[in-house]
């Protein structure tokens, strides 16, 4: 196995859930995994147990909830004692405790107006507080896929995530990039405490990787191609420390991987910010 790759996540989302692709991205040095309760049919963490057996405790493993089972369809619940007991639930599933514990999309039930949804998140975020104080996992975190809500309810009462999951990349909105480094500074969380995911706005093969050449992110991108340089600047937009990826694929993690050798353009990330706000307030481009 190579040296550990903390910059990347194998992220289970898109994922199969196959030994093959666990031994491989050891073999690679990719030593986290990311899924959900409501992956694969909310059957991800016991098809994941199965299939990994020894192989799990090799790795930091993540997951997420906040969703639940419904007759027919899936729920959002931000009820602290659900959270809590889907935590304990996760950790009988996987036969361990999560090194993480994400609260999955807050915003999905945040509607009731500043102080109802400020309250809300608060007792959420406590839940899972608890969670980690009884050693039910060994951190906890937020995931947001559209955190623009975020900002305005976090206050010095709020408790404070180890992590902070966000949307990254080109293809992210300027309101959402926005949003994520507010924030990021509400609470405090330095760059290594914030993770990227959905790099390449739902896949790699995606014909608008074809159409822009994302190297001119890069101070030098040769040798790299778009879709490898279209990773690296995802780490600057927002600014991350890790990245949360899903493929079957393991030579396109090594080519992910091989990207992190790049070296961004910060003045060509923070130009594009600009034109992404320009674009937004209807201004010339």
């Amino acid at each position: 196995m190579r040296d550990a790759n903390p910059r990347i996540v194998l992220g289970l989302h898109r994922s199969r859930h196959e030994r093959r692709l666990l031994t491989g991205a050891l073999d690679l040095g990719v030593t986290t995994i990311d899924t959900s309760t409501n992956y694969l049919g909310f059957r991800s963490h016991q098809v994941l147990a199965r299939t990994a057996g020894g192989l799990l405790p090799k790795f930091r493993l993540s997951t997420k909830v906040d969703y639940f089972s419904a007759p027919g369809r899936a729920e959002h619940s931000l009820a602290p004692r659900r959270l809590y007991v889907a935590v304990e639930q996760a950790a009988r599933d996987l036969g361990r405790e999560p090194d993480v514990v994400f609260l999955h999309n807050p915003e999905h039930s945040l509607h009731e107006g500043a102080a109802h949804s400020r309250d809300a998140l608060a007792q959420a975020c406590a839940a899972l507080e608890e969670a980690t104080s009884s050693g039910l996992c060994g951190a906890w975190g937020v995931a947001s896929w559209n955190p623009s809500p975020l900002p305005s309810l976090i206050d010095t009462t709020t408790p404070r995530p180890s992590a902070f999951m966000v949307r990254a990349g080109l293809l992210v909105g300027i309101r959402t990039l926005d949003a994520a480094d507010a924030v990021t500074a509400a609470w405090g969380l330095n760059g290594s405490m914030v993770w990227g995911m959905s790099p390449f706005g739902g896949g790699a093969n995606a014909p608008v990787w074809d159409r822009i050449d994302s190297r001119v992110f890069l101070r030098d991108g040769t040798g790299l191609s778009p879709v490898q340089a279209a990773f690296r600047a995802a780490y600057e937009l927002p600014k991350v420390g890790t990245v949360a990826v899903g493929t079957d694929n393991l030579a396109h993690l090594q080519g992910l991987i091989d990207a992190l050798a790049g070296q961004v353009d910060e003045q060509a990330i923070e130009e594009y910010r600009n034109l992404l706000r320009a674009r937004l307030r209807g201004q010339p481009v």
